[in-house]
């Protein structure tokens, strides 16, 4: 589930952040002619000299910030105190924050296409000595392009959307190419025709973000599949992600927004949903609570117990709010973040009850270790049969190759177990509100994983840092996202129940890793809490599913660069005490200097070995340096054609034996590991260095430095992720961010707010009870 108070705070200098949840502040912004007062820039420095102060950047867009910093003549820091002198916004979206480190945070919203900012620094010493910046501001997106990722055949269409942080006014520029960094805006590179764009238009409102859409439609024709991204700039900013656009000759016609849309009649899972009450309120200082931001996430499976019940399943921080709610909450559909933030209780609401809490296993204990929840299912409200939106098998090319995937349920009962005969070949599919159907391999297995969880959607209530243990890690990217959480995980293949989506992260460059509950643990520990044993609703009969697959095959060329001093030591090495290594015999050929792809940034010393033989000892250190095994062949080596990195493989290849005592490992080291609050994970994978090797993955936060990173942990390799640490409230997309204090003025009052606040925190690192 994610909450943005404003959604959209997406700052591209600041850390991406991924959450399970989605929501979607609320779009009213009624412009008053009162309230956070602005008048006419003026020159502001008056001090003699005494100091001066100086912004990162004059321009930034409303995703971003701007450090400023205050020096005295003789260069050393000037102490000072900061604040927003007046600026040209509306009054009643003020003119954003700054803190006492100097750092500017924009307003949420913006009533033209450019804002000046002017900012004062006050001496501590001499308040008389004063000195101004200006800042100028842009509207950024609020949020990415939706959806964010499709599949379509050749003639498809799809409807793309995006908000600008921009009150009555703002457009957007289209632009499509065959590249995520870059654009074609006619859309024809002037090779390849690339599909059109057509029916574009904006809404603009006072009181409402301004919503742009465009209509893009595939090639007539299409001889082979290939990869289209769709982007959409606003005053010279792009929007955080393009929408990925598989073009496809396999039938595969797949677009989120079936996800997100309202059902009729009975409703498949699969689907947009969550508490009726999952929403934050705003308090104005005449103690009015005003709706600020909402959650919402994915309806997952449906569930039966012994005496045939049946129930929604999804996660506790989709159904029951992070423990908050209370037995017998509405469970909607679709979610509060797919309204508009419009409860059932307000006039206007277009949701529909499809359920009632009814179980959930608390997260605050040492004693659960599944982020898991039911609701009773409203008569006549959901499938009986468990249907899951676009979990349909693929079609084959015929007639039918423009219709969509249609809805199918999973496997019934208790679901497949990860072990060594499945976990190399093993394709996972999942269909989920935001990214809808998705496909992906498994990274790691016995993965201990710290979650923070909050009281509200912004993230601004810490509530509890639990750590999960014997967990599923899903490669890439692309296989999730903010909204997705509740997501039931199924083997491709036959359509078996695997485990259940809650959390995940990216590290903002390609690189990310879904987590889910396995599902085993899943229907036990809340069959405790029903009293009854549970099984997943669904066919007799295995089928296969779509498997779309938006991340691109594992690569294990290096992205990091090596410092070249580092290089020089292994080139080094490797022309001199590396040469002992060297045996025909032993199998090893040559060595040289590489990029270590388990420690990306660190050197390697390549060793490259005869690939006729079945198995080549090679020592997982020397002198100091990772080693990475390459095989090949004398002559490919002579001739200088030996490849530059290892060949790495989806999924994990490893004996059973190899696979438990590794999680011995991961038992052995993870707490101490974790006990660095710059180590959030600890799971068991396939070493990229040797392939042929288990290793330890350890997740790093990106934020943070950890103690030390050592190249091996009880015998076993360690690999080394970093990844913006996993929340349950913040987007994928979007960074840390204030409310205005006056932006929520005027919004239609409401009672019963699950969460309330006065005025938003200014830390974001709080500290969080722990299990």
């Amino acid at each position: 589930m994610v909450a943005e108070l404003f959604p959209g705070r997406h700052r591209h200098s600041m850390p991406k952040r991924f959450s399970p949840r989605i929501a979607l502040a609320l779009t009213s912004l009624l412009l008053l002619a009162a309230g956070c007062g602005t008048g006419q820039l003026a020159e502001m420095s008056a001090n003699g000299g005494a100091f001066s102060i100086t912004p990162s950047s004059a321009m930034i867009n409303s995703n971003g910030q701007v450090k400023l910093s205050a020096l005295l003549p003789s260069g050393e820091p000037a102490a000072v105190n900061w604040s927003i002198a007046e600026g040209e916004n509306a009054s009643s979206l003020g003119e954003g924050h700054i803190d006492a480190a100097g750092t500017y945070t924009p307003p949420n919203a913006l009533s033209r296409n450019r804002v000046q900012i002017h900012i004062l620094a006050r001496l501590v010493s001499d308040p008389t000595a004063t000195a101004a910046a200006v800042i100028s501001v842009t509207p950024g997106f609020v949020q990415s392009l939706l959806p964010e990722n499709a599949a379509l055949t050749a003639g498809g269409t799809l409807e793309v959307t995006a908000e600008i942080a921009e009150v009555n006014a703002g457009s957007v520029k289209w632009s499509l190419s065959e590249s995520p960094a870059g654009a074609s805006p006619t859309g024809y590179d002037g090779t390849k025709n690339l599909g059109t764009l057509d029916h574009i238009s904006c809404q603009h409102s006072l009181d409402q973000f301004t919503t742009c859409k465009v209509s893009y439609t595939a090639p007539s024709s299409l001889s082979a599949g290939s990869t289209i991204y769709l982007a959409g700039a606003v005053n010279g900013t792009t929007a955080t992600s393009p929408l990925k656009i598989l073009l496809n000759t396999n039938g595969l016609n797949s677009n989120p927004s079936t996800n997100q849309a309202a059902q009729t009649g009975m409703i498949a899972l699969g689907t947009s949903g969550g508490n009726d009450n999952d929403y934050d309120t705003y308090q104005d200082h005449e103690g009015t609570s005003y709706i600020a931001d909402c959650c919402g996430g994915t309806l997952g499976a449906l569930v039966e117990d012994t005496a045939r019940n049946q129930y929604i399943l999804s996660n506790n921080h989709v159904l029951a709010e992070s423990d908050q709610a209370k037995i017998g909450d509405t469970i909607d559909e679709p979610g509060l973040i797919d309204n508009g933030c419009v409860p059932l209780s307000r006039a206007g609401s277009t949701l529909r009850p499809v359920g009632s809490l009814r179980y959930y296993v608390p997260l605050a204990t040492t004693q659960s270790n599944v982020d898991a929840a039911l609701a009773a299912v409203v008569s006549g409200a959901v499938d009986p049969t468990g249907s899951i939106l676009q979990l349909d098998a693929p079609k084959p090319n015929t007639a039918r190759i423009s219709s969509s995937l249609e809805a199918a349920p999973p496997m019934a009962g208790t679901g497949e177990t990860l072990n060594s005969s499945n976990l190399g070949s093993i394709e996972l599919a999942k269909s989920s509100r935001t990214t809808g159907l998705t496909c992906s391999t498994v990274e790691t297995v016995d993965l201990s994983v710290r979650i923070d969880y909050f009281k509200d959607c912004a993230e601004t209530q810490p509530y509890y840092s639990k750590t999960f243990t014997g967990q599923i890690g899903i490669a890439g990217d692309n296989f999730s996202d903010s909204g997705d959480s509740g997501a039931l995980v199924v083997d491709s293949s036959n359509a078996q129940p695997v485990g259940l989506f809650f959390a995940g992260g990216t590290n903002g460059d390609g690189i990310g890793l879904s987590v889910a509950n396995p599902i085993g643990d899943v229907l036990r520990e809340l069959g405790a809490q029903a009293g009854s044993r549970l099984s997943i609703v669904g066919t007799p009969t295995p089928h296969k599913v779509a498997c779309i697959r938006y991340d691109a095959p594992a690569n294990a060329a290096p992205v990091m660069a090596v410092p070249s001093e580092a290089m020089a030591r292994a080139q080094l090495i490797a022309e001199t005490t590396g040469a002992s290594l060297l045996n025909p015999e032993t199998g090893i050929l040559a060595t040289s200097a590489g990029k270590s792809l388990d420690s990306p940034g660190d050197a390697a010393l390549i060793v490259y070995a005869d690939k006729s033989r079945p198995h080549v000892s090679v020592p997982q250190t020397f002198d100091g340096l990772r080693t990475q095994l390459i095989s090949t062949d004398p002559g490919t080596l002579a001739r200088g054609l030996a490849p530059a990195a290892p060949l790495t493989a989806s999924g994990i290849h490893l004996s059973e034996s190899v696979l438990a005592g590794a999680a011995a490992v991961v038992r052995e080291f993870a707490p101490h590991l974790m006990a660095d609050l710059a180590i959030f994970g600890v799971g068991v994978a396939q070493s990229q260095d040797n392939p042929a090797e288990p290793s330890l993955l350890v997740l790093i936060d990106l934020d943070r430095v950890p103690k030390s990173m050592p190249s091996t942990l009880g015998g076993l390799r360690v690999r080394y992720m970093r990844l913006h640490r996993f929340h349950v409230t913040q987007s994928k997309y979007s960074g840390a961010h204030h409310a205005s204090s006056c932006a929520l003025k005027g919004l239609t009052p409401v009672e019963g707010a699950s969460s309330a606040w006065n005025t938003p925190p200014v830390e974001d690192k709080p500290d969080f009870p722990v299990n």
